[in-house]
């Protein structure tokens, strides 16, 4: 008979006192064996316990004689196995992260729809839209049959998810689900703040659905964030497991693959030989090549920006916050997309100049007939294993939707040519700017890698042609950058409380045409850094469109196709590599005009 009792439970609450509380509860929970995980926050608590059904129940009784915990009620399951490996108890900001300003469970959530009532629903054939707003890796072991899933690999990312979904359905009854309840109690009201009219959560979430009616209209298992990895309807644990190496959830049959080895790979992961490698970098380039030819963002089409409002500017009119923004517009051009009609309010409706906006609200900018400038997509991969991918990106080309561009990126590419995966990048280049690019493949290696970057621990080097000759061979620029932009959205000098910036320079060769070429070694990770601490220098960018000679400044951060290059190539890089361990490094052929200046350095 199973001996562990497992108890999943959540109260949105306002709660003090948390460190005190903290301790007694790693002290308590210890003294009776108990192991899981406790997340307390102001907005409340979450928890994920296993132990002796004893213990249990009096941890409960504990938690109960808390205020506003007195109505905590457990989801129960069992397992012949302790699922967790220690004890932990956690302050957090919010016991589920999701960085929405204003949606508060504690005060308001939607109304709850009971299983029941649910499976009552969909038997009757009742027109109802099931959304999982779960993470990908999740829904992967099983959903509500005919569920929209949100595509999403975070709940941070739940937003931008709603804002795509079609209009039609803004009228529709909605029955969030998750596995236990928790992210309904925001994702539901942020649905109806975003104007979708009938919305409901599925109380107790799934498991609460199997515990009472079992696995009528729904596919599939259940992920759960333990060792168990999934659990059916009846609750019970099931053969899924989780790759050691990449953490992607494994049906029985993915274990069964030959690529399956445990502690090692799965299908997900699986190391490649170096002649597998060529065929895989060759499948790569051909899908990139048929997705950009044409460019996406050729055609005309409607672009849909979602816009949140921020904190600093609740209780404004949209126009002033638009304004206020926007603030490199030029006059007037806000009031007249908003007379003509193209900034969307959270219902849905197009709005006045006049409507108070409230912080956190999701906000629509419509661009009708969009047709996006021309980029260079000659993206060539150069290494690609079961962890990684490294790309030589070219310029111009931006990495992330901005300004005038939203199809034509460099991560959409990436994430087309890759589907399903989504590749992470783990850092960040210039749209102008060439050179070395490191992603993550999945959500645990850029776990492992992007903290590098954050750290400091990635050495990389730069090339970069620059107008004037320097007097020294060797010199350092450690001027601060504003933390936010301030010009055509990019940073500048801010002497005092700008964030902390170094950058080493080598000259490799002073030319006769007045320009020199630089060995860059950037020491922390600024926005627009080395542009930045050379135009300071005195020395700008050959061919830099924002930071100009004599201190002046250009109207166009990005370069057009067929502009005189942008002289700054992200030239080598060196990392840990996340899957193995080892040091590894990646090496960007340097462009023509830097190729003669480093035969010799």
């Amino acid at each position: 008979m199973p001996a562990i009792t497992n108890i999943a439970a959540y109260r949105f609450a306002r709660m003090e006192g948390l460190k005190e509380l903290r301790g007694d509860l790693i002290d308590f929970c210890k003294a009776r064996a108990l192991k899981g995980t406790i997340l307390l926050a102001p907005e409340g608590i979450n928890l994920f316990v296993a132990g002796d059904g004893a213990a249990v129940e009096e941890l409960l009784e504990k938690l109960r004689s808390l205020p506003g915990l007195a109505d905590l009620m457990p989801k129960y399951s069992e397992s012949d196995a302790q699922p967790f490996s220690r004890m932990l108890v956690r302050l957090k900001k919010e016991i589920i992260a999701f960085g929405v300003e204003g949606i508060d469970p504690a005060t308001y959530t939607s109304p709850r729809l009971e299983a029941r009532t649910l499976k009552q629903w969909l038997d009757e054939g009742k027109p109802v839209i099931l959304y999982d707003t779960r993470n990908d890796y999740e829904v992967k072991l099983g959903t509500f049959r005919n569920a929209i899933t949100a595509g999403i690999d975070h709940f941070r990312h739940f937003p931008e998810a709603v804002a795509k979904l079609p209009a039609e359905i803004r009228d529709a009854p909605v029955v969030t689900f998750c596995t236990g309840g928790i992210r309904c109690e925001k994702a539901a009201p942020f649905m109806e703040r975003a104007g979708f009219r009938e919305v409901y959560q599925l109380e107790g979430g799934i498991l609460k659905y199997f515990e009472e009616v079992g696995g009528d209209h729904y596919d599939g298992e259940c992920f759960v964030f333990d060792q168990r990895v999934g659990v059916d309807p009846a609750l019970q644990e099931t053969g899924s497991a989780v790759c050691f190496t990449c953490q992607a959830p494994l049906t029985q049959e993915e274990q069964e693959d030959t690529r399956y080895v445990a502690h090692v790979s799965c299908p997900h992961c699986y190391r490649s030989a170096p002649d597998q490698m060529v065929e895989r970098i060759a499948a790569r380039h051909a899908a990139l090549q048929a997705i950009t030819h044409p460019l996406p963002g050729s055609q005309p089409y409607e672009n849909r920006r979602p816009l949140r409002i921020p904190g600093e500017h609740d209780g404004k009119t949209i126009l002033d916050a638009l304004e206020a923004i926007f603030a490199y517009a030029p006059q007037g051009e806000w009031r007249g997309r908003i007379d003509a009609g193209h900034v969307i309010d959270p219902r849905g409706v197009p709005a006045s100049p006049e409507r108070i906006v409230r912080a956190g609200e999701e906000w629509m900018r419509l661009i009708p007939g969009n047709v996006e400038p021309e980029v260079n997509a000659g993206i060539r991969v150069m290494h690609e294993d079961e962890a990684i991918v490294v790309i030589d990106k070219p310029a111009p080309l931006p990495m992330h939707p901005c300004g005038r561009f939203n199809r034509n990126t460099l991560v959409r590419f990436v994430h087309e040519a890759w589907h399903p995966e989504k590749p992470r990048p783990a850092h960040r280049l210039d749209a102008n700017t060439t050179g070395v690019l490191v992603f993550a493949r999945t959500r645990h290696f850029a776990k492992l890698l992007n903290p590098q970057f954050a750290r400091g621990e990635v050495e990389k080097l730069y090339l970069a042609r620059v107008h004037g000759h320097p007097a020294e061979d060797q010199f350092i620029v450690d001027a601060s950058i504003s933390e936010e932009s301030v010009y055509l959205g990019a940073r500048e000098i801010e002497e005092e409380g700008g964030l902390e910036s170094k950058t080493e320079f080598r000259v490799l060769r002073r030319d006769a045409d007045g320009t020199a070429l630089l060995e860059v070694r950037p020491l922390t990770g600024r926005t627009n850094q080395i542009r930045i601490h050379l135009w300071h220098a005195g020395f700008p960018i050959v061919g830099d469109p924002v930071y100009l000679r004599e201190g002046k400044r250009g109207e166009m951060q990005t370069s057009a196709v067929g502009d005189p290059a942008v002289c700054l190539h992200a030239w080598r890089i060196w990392f840990q590599h996340p899957s193995t361990g080892e040091r590894a490094s990646f090496e960007a052929q340097a462009p023509e005009w830097a190729a003669l200046g480093i035969e010799n350095s």
